[in-house]
C-alpha cells in the first residue's frame, strides 16, 4: 500500500499503523485556505463552521470529526482526502484497485472515535471506506450531533452499538448488524458494551458525486 505524504507519523512499533498528526493536517487546512485568499471569516462563513473550531484545527490543538472535514473540504473546493495530503491524478480510465492490508489503515483519532482510513491512497473515489473505533458512551461527549452531505452504511464487525439521530429514533446493533441512512440527519455512534465497538463505515462523498455528475 502506498503511504501518505507528509500527514503521517511512524509509530515506535515496526508494522504498526500510520497515525495522522493534527498539526500537520492543521497546516494543510492553513494553507488551503490562504491559497484561496479566504480569512478565518470567510471560511467559517462557506464552511459553517465556527472561526474558533477551524483556528483550533489550523493549530493542531483539536481533531475534527468527520462532518467538519467533509465541510471544511466542501468550502475548499478540495476532496476528502486532499485534507490528508492526497493529490488527485487525473482520471486515466477506470479506477484501479486499492488494496489496505489488516492493521495497514491510516489511523485519525479524536476523544469519542478512532477513524482508520481505508484505500487512503486512492483519490477520486466517491466513497470515503473507514474502519471505526468506538470509545464514546454517552451524549454528554459530543458538543452537538454529527451530520453532513451524503449518504452513510455501517457495518458491526464487534460489540455492540447504539447509532442515536437527532430526530429521536434510535437503533441498537450487534455484531453482523448493519444500517444504511442520511447522513444529513444528526448522528453519533455510541458503544453500549464492556469493550468499544469496532465498525466498518462508508460514507458516500457527495461533493465527488455532484463533480462526477452522478447527482
Amino acid at each position: 500500500m502506498a503511504k501518505p505524504v507528509a500527514t503521517a507519523t511512524d509509530s515506535s512499533s515496526p508494522g504498526a499503523p500510520l497515525v495522522l498528526d493534527h498539526k500537520t493536517v492543521g497546516a494543510r487546512i492553513r494553507q488551503a485556505r490562504k491559497t484561496r485568499g479566504l480569512t478565518l471569516a470567510a471560511l467559517s462563513e462557506l464552511s459553517g463552521i465556527a472561526v474558533s473550531t477551524i483556528s483550533k484545527a489550523e493549530r493542531g490543538d483539536i481533531a475534527l470529526t468527520y462532518d467538519k472535514f467533509a465541510a471544511l473540504a466542501h468550502a475548499l473546493a478540495l476532496e476528502f482526502d486532499q485534507l490528508f495530503g492526497r493529490t488527485r491524478d487525473a482520471a486515466t480510465g477506470p479506477l484501479a484497485p486499492s488494496f489496505t492490508a489488516a492493521g495497514d489503515e491510516v489511523i485519525y483519532e479524536t476523544p469519542t472515535y478512532r477513524y482508520g482510513m481505508l484505500a487512503n491512497d486512492l483519490t477520486g473515489k466517491r466513497m470515503v471506506p473507514m474502519r471505526g473505533h468506538i470509545r464514546a458512551r454517552s451524549m454528554d461527549e459530543f458538543p452537538d450531533y454529527i451530520r453532513h452531505a451524503g449518504e452513510e452504511f455501517v457495518y458491526v464487525l464487534s460489540g455492540t452499538l447504539e447509532l442515536r439521530f437527532e430526530n429521536g429514533r434510535a437503533y441498537h446493533l450487534k455484531t453482523g448488524d448493519s444500517l444504511y441512512f442520511d447522513s444529513a440527519v444528526g448522528h453519533v455512534y455510541l458503544s453500549t458494551g464492556k469493550r468499544d465497538a469496532e465498525l466498518l463505515v462508508c460514507c458516500i462523498d457527495a461533493q465527488a458525486m455532484h463533480r462526477d455528475g452522478v447527482i
